[in-house]
């Protein structure tokens, strides 16, 4: 973190006047360029989505770095919408666990529908979530609908969904390069996570991600990602 960085504190810049600071970062040589992006390509190819977890601690400085650069995600107006809960409490996370899976035994149970369920199935994934208990933490994602001024007036924040689903992104990508497993959990409805966690009344919960090392008999479906090609629209 640069001395600039260290000596400035975050404020609101709502309604302020425009202001710019150079930006030239040094350009990266194309023999590099291709190499990095040919390693990072390779690097991602190998991250999964981990259901068994091992209990071994992990490094917390090693969750807080990877937020930070989920942090700096591009965001509407440049409000960082965006909330993360680290969850490290053992009592906490069985908490979360028991209301996580009365949710999904409802949804299981029928409340998902047969086509949902169908789509699922080639994953193996039912109402039992241990890996909110095994994994050694939690980041619970909370997204901010609205922010409050000094005078107590409500702002709205712009594009919430589509800049605290960039930053997850970013995080996993974060924990995946650094290291370590994780998973994205969405039980539904998942008003209870703001109950557990305290969390204020312009907060909704976006995603629960546990965050370990995979069990030593982990085991993830048998998936085939699309090729570029497949996804790659050229013009």
């Amino acid at each position: 973190m640069s001395e600039t960085q260290q000596q400035r504190e975050w404020a609101p810049i709502h309604g302020l006047p425009y202001r710019s600071v150079p930006y030239r970062p040094e350009r990266m040589p194309e023999a590099e360029s291709r190499e990095t992006a040919a390693r990072l390509r390779s690097r991602m190819d190998e991250r999964r989505t981990v259901r068994q977890f091992s209990p071994d601690p992990v490094p917390e400085q090693v969750i807080r770095d990877a937020i930070a650069c989920a942090a700096t995600a591009p965001s509407g107006a440049h409000q960082q919408p965006w909330t993360f809960v680290l969850v490290k409490d053992l009592e906490v996370r069985r908490r979360i666990r028991e209301a996580a899976e009365h949710e999904e035994r409802v949804s299981y149970g029928g409340r998902l529908g047969e086509e949902w369920l169908a789509a699922l199935r080639p994953l193996g994934t039912d109402e039992v979530k241990a890996h909110l208990t095994d994994a050694p933490a939690l980041i619970v994602v909370f997204q901010q609908r609205h922010w409050l001024g000094d005078d107590g007036a409500k702002h709205k924040h712009y594009y919430v969904d589509e800049s605290v689903g960039i930053a997850v992104g970013m995080l996993l990508s974060a924990l995946h390069l650094s290291g370590l497993a994780a998973l994205i959990h969405t039980p539904s409805p998942m008003r209870f996570l703001s109950e557990v966690l305290g969390r204020p009344a312009n907060e909704k919960a976006f995603a629960v991600i546990p965050v370990g090392y995979p069990a030593p008999d982990c085991r993830v479906p048998d998936l085939v990602r699309k090729s570029l090609d497949q996804v790659l629209v050229e013009v």
